[in-house]
């Protein structure tokens, strides 16, 4: 069984609650029609109720009726959500009219309820630019406790089998920092290693990466990557990391003895960190493209709920796919602690 159907396994039969904030939109509608099938998660439809019907029956989806519709713009509960966003950020000067009007927004409804204990995570992106999709994340949902960097990780999955975990392998930040400070490169690196476990569904052995290995090269940007591991083993003593490490050091067996012998991690990591937005983004994509690498992503860590971007070019598999990751990241129990508090 390859990963995604697997991931796709470990969603199915669950409770978890999954808003969909573009609800009447072609592909996902018919990726909910899917998932409803597949019973990956039990869904919650925003849009016009007689739009999204009447897509349904123009599409020939047999499951729609199994899904929750709500219309933001003739919600019956519009003033409940008005109420809770207005207590979340009069602080910050947002006057109950504006309240109002910013809840007929699906992309704000949406974190409302997931705020309000109605949903559990939110998949969008599909009509929307990522910055429209994570604005109201960062404003109602925000971060983790003791986590202030949300990042972006692609689960990688290569046809050879020495690299990782069988092949797989999580690659972080790939989407969102440009350039992390030293605590945020900490953080990082914990919730890449719980996204290799609550989805990916290996141990993490995480690599902090540079162009030095273990003092081979002096230079600031690489002190930063030696500094981010001393703090993420303090914040997680039990994590399996090292750095500074070359990539060929971190994940060759040989090399990883050669360069840094005293390391458990060297040769054998699943987990690559790197120390800035355009190295992570231009190496997930050239091993993509270089080695036919499988690129799932990118999962949004770090939110005090799972919620994730779609591509505006996803297919409908690309959708159900990763409601099935937002399934198991919501399964989790860091996501459970969060929401039974």
């Amino acid at each position: 069984m390859d990963l995604i159907n697997k991931i796709r396994a470990g969603a199915k039969g669950s409770d978890i609650r999954i808003v969909l904030p573009e609800g009447a939109e072609e592909r996902t509608l018919k990726a909910a029609d899917i998932i409803l099938e597949e019973d990956l998660a039990a869904l919650i439809l925003l849009g016009n109720v007689e739009e999204i019907k009447e897509n349904a029956r123009h599409w020939n989806l047999k499951h729609i009726s199994k899904a929750s519709i709500i219309d933001p713009l003739s919600n019956d509960r519009k003033q409940y959500f008005a109420d809770l966003l207005f207590e979340l950020r009069k602080h910050k000067g947002l006057l109950m009219e504006q309240a109002l009007k910013l809840v007929e927004d699906p992309l704000y409804l949406a974190v409302l309820l997931i705020k309000a204990g109605e949903a559990d995570g939110e998949v969008a992106g599909a009509n929307n630019a990522t910055g429209d999709v994570l604005r109201p994340a960062f404003q109602v949902i925000k971060t983790l406790p003791g986590i202030s960097a949300v990042s972006g990780a692609f689960i990688m999955v290569v046809s050879d089998k020495q690299y990782g975990d069988e092949g797989v392998m999580i690659f972080a930040d790939c989407a969102v920092n440009p350039d992390p400070t030293v605590k945020e490169l900490a953080e990082i690196a914990l919730a890449s290693a719980q996204t290799a476990r609550s989805i990916a569904g290996i141990e993490p052995r995480v690599a902090m990466l540079s162009f030095s290995t273990k003092g081979s090269a002096k230079h600031e940007k690489a002190q930063k990557m030696i500094d981010a591991t001393i703090l993420a083993k303090a914040l997680d003593p039990d994590l399996q990391i090292d750095g500074e490490l070359q990539a060929d050091a971190a994940i060759v067996e040989a090399i990883g003895r050669k360069k840094a012998p005293d390391s458990t991690i060297a040769g054998k990591a699943n987990v690559l960190v790197f120390p800035s937005l355009e190295t992570g983004n231009i190496a997930y994509k050239l091993v993509q493209r270089l080695a036919g690498a499988e690129a799932i992503g990118p999962v949004l860590q770090g939110l005090a709920a799972p919620i994730n971007d779609l591509s505006r070019g996803c297919s409908v598999e690309d959708i159900v796919n990763l409601v099935a990751i937002t399934v198991n990241q919501a399964k989790n129990s860091v996501y459970k602690q969060k929401r039974h508090n």
